[in-house]
């Protein structure tokens, strides 16, 4: 055999290998927590449950690591902890935004420093997607919009799409399902919609209920037991190949104060929705 033929060889079984791994790995393998849902607890409690309920990648939110107040040596000596027990802050947020780009600069630093590409944030005014474009662009570092409920800046996923579709592709969506359902959107829909800008999911479920006032009103359950569409976005993220996380959360104070039992559930309804897929 010619040493082009052990080329092509070589490039042919290191493309099946990927695509092998790429078929093995389910959706249960991208499960991380959003700490929000961990919001009772100190940031090495957070490292402590995290590592008992074997979840490796975290999104972290400033109750436990705040770049704006705490020293550059805390900041450090957390990012050891973290690598000291083989955990990842793989993204931040939802992070505060300004209309000043040198302030937003120091949550790309940050970002950088902790080896994150990506921040969430929900900026409360649009004209700040210029300066964190800019420096999406400079640091090479994702940008997710968060969402709430259908009252909030960014609750109809329109509005979402105006703002993305003639910006930088470093600039997409972390996409709340619980929110996203409790605004009557089908999640996979949605999803589906965003045509490949959703870098970020928080794996939230909502009943929502109509009220005599006429508004309807959203109830945070275990995952799988509310209105969300689940079943059907997750066939979704198979079918487009989702290399982003599915970050467990509750808004939930019940579930908060002891969340365990909350994210071993979720965990658990991933899995078999892995296993029912095969």
């Amino acid at each position: 055999m010619n040493l082009r033929s052990l080329r092509v060889s070589a490039a042919l079984l290191i493309a099946a290998c990927t695509a092998l791994n790429a078929c093995a790995e389910g959706l249960a393998d991208r499960v991380a927590i959003q700490t929000w849902t961990l919001r009772t607890m100190n940031f090495d409690k957070v490292v402590e449950f995290a590592k008992a309920h074997g979840i490796k990648d975290l999104q972290l939110i400033p109750n436990h690591i705040d770049y704006k107040k705490e020293s550059k040596e805390e900041i450090a000596r957390k990012k050891g902890v973290l690598q000291a027990n083989g955990l990842t802050a793989y993204t931040y947020g939802v992070a505060g935004t300004s209309l000043n780009k040198e302030e937003n600069r120091q949550l790309f630093e940050f970002a950088k420093f902790m080896g994150m590409k990506l921040v969430v944030v929900e900026p409360g005014d649009f004209k700040i997607w210029d300066n964190l474009e800019e420096l999406a662009k400079e640091y090479d570092i994702k940008v997710a919009v968060h969402n709430h409920g259908i009252k909030s800046t960014y609750g109809n996923p329109a509005t979402v799409r105006n703002i993305l579709q003639h910006r930088d592709a470093r600039l997409g969506v972390c996409m709340d399902i619980g929110w996203i359902t409790s605004a009557n959107f089908d999640a996979a829909k949605v999803y589906k919609e965003y045509n490949g800008r959703v870098f970020d999911l928080h794996l939230k479920d909502k009943r929502v209920e109509k009220v005599k006032a006429g508004d309807d009103v959203a109830f945070d359950t275990h995952i799988g037991a509310g209105d969300a569409n689940l079943k059907g976005l997750f066939k979704v993220l198979r079918e487009t190949g989702y290399q982003g996380r599915l970050a467990i959360e509750t808004d939930s104070q019940e579930f908060a104060n002891k969340p365990a039992e909350f994210v071993d559930n979720a965990k658990k309804f991933v899995a078999e929705q892995d296993a029912a897929a095969h």
